[in-house]
């Protein structure tokens, strides 16, 4: 009997995307193209910070890679908008509006039309959409994990305590000022190391750098994801394991946008689509969902793939099980619940839910309104 080889992934993304570029040159050229067709160049709306745009033009890197005449026909063309997490940035997020403010702009444009899709980093996306708008896609994750950088006056000392078996916690020394804007991250510091100060420090990656350089604070923490993709890791001190610092939600997943409507970028969306990283977004949102905090609620979510010990049945994750890790906790860093649920990928959104769930019974109540 004949046997039929199957297609490899890169091989049917690629025939995906060469069908949806066809239709796209055949629906240029056509004198009577219908009404609901998109003109190119589509546009790609993006916030206009350096990190922001490093990860749209991956993306579309990404997306023309399998299909150089997407390239070659100039399909796609940027579109950098102002947030108002980008305006403001002489005060904590949670103090202006907290949630999707590095989005709000975006999803009014493409709501409006003026954009065809945006470009995000997950972790800057509200739990729940504007309606009409759909997450299309979400890329192969980069190393999610958080990275303290020192003062230059603290880092070799801090590098040498590391070297010989400390903590990473412990190169920082006693009532040592931490520049931070993120609520989470210095409630976890705060359970740990109850000394240490902390002050407002926002901006771009380059701009934080450059504060902390200044002498504005003595350590500081970024997501190490960012400084890979804007090829500055060495610029992280000391890594920060999740077991130490359990990372946001989304953090070091690109996520894409569009309306619900739009069935042809959807399609398209879908030939670049990492199955991992959506069933570990979709756990990390859901649990984010169902805790639905204050903006100065710190929640952690963090949910990787790993092998099973016993590999079962058939399917994209047969070999592997998803593990979660949910956090809640104070910003004075005084409660602090960390829990863990694993489960088939498939049932991703369960296993969030759950979990949240979970944490919201067995912490205080107040900790999840708003003090404003």
């Amino acid at each position: 009997m004949k046997q039929t080889t199957m297609p490899d992934a890169p091989m049917l993304q690629s025939l995906q995307l060469q069908q949806v570029a066809a239709e796209a040159m055949r629906r240029q050229a056509s004198p009577h193209p219908p009404s609901s067709r998109h003109s190119l160049p589509l546009r790609v709306g993006t916030r206009g910070s350096p990190l922001a745009l490093v990860q749209t033009r991956a993306f579309l890197t990404r997306l023309t890679r399998f299909c150089p005449v997407l390239r070659d026909m100039g399909a796609f063309q940027e579109h950098p908008i102002n947030t108002t997490g980008d305006q403001v940035q002489s005060r904590r997020l949670a103090e202006i509006g907290g949630k999707g403010l590095f989005a709000k702009e975006i999803h009014e444009s493409l709501l409006a039309r003026q954009i065809d899709f945006a470009v995000h980093s997950l972790k800057d996306l509200e739990t729940v959409l504007p309606p009409g708008l759909t997450l299309a896609c979400t890329l192969k994750r980069e190393d999610a994990r958080d990275v303290l950088i020192l003062s230059p006056a603290l880092r070799e000392k801090a590098k040498a305590l590391v070297a010989a078996g400390h903590s990473p916690l412990d190169a920082l020394p006693f009532g040592a000022t931490i520049g931070c804007a993120s609520v989470r991250r210095q409630a976890q510091l705060l359970h740990r190391r109850p000394d240490l100060r902390f002050g407002l420090l926002r901006g771009n990656v380059q701009t934080r750098l450059d504060k902390l350089a200044g002498g504005a604070c003595d350590a500081t923490l970024l997501a190490l994801a960012g400084l890979r993709r804007l090829g500055m890791e060495d610029r992280a001190d000391l890594i920060l394991d999740p077991e130490l610092m359990t990372p946001a939600a989304g953090q070091g997943i690109v996520g894409v946008t569009v309306r619900e409507e739009d069935r042809e970028l959807l399609d398209l969306l879908s030939a670049i689509e990492d199955p991992e990283a959506r069933a570990v977004a979709t756990a990390e949102r859901a649990l984010l969902e169902v805790l639905d905090g204050s903006c100065r609620t710190p929640i952690g979510g963090y949910a990787r793939l790993r092998a099973k010990a016993q590999p079962s049945g058939r399917g994209h994750f047969s070999d592997r099980e998803l593990v979660l890790t949910g956090l809640v906790a104070r910003e004075d860093g005084s409660f602090h619940l960390r829990r863990e649920i694993c489960g088939e990928p498939t049932e991703a959104l369960r296993l969030g839910r759950e979990l949240g769930l979970s944490l919201r019974a067995d912490s205080p109540a107040d900790i999840f309104e708003d003090h404003g």
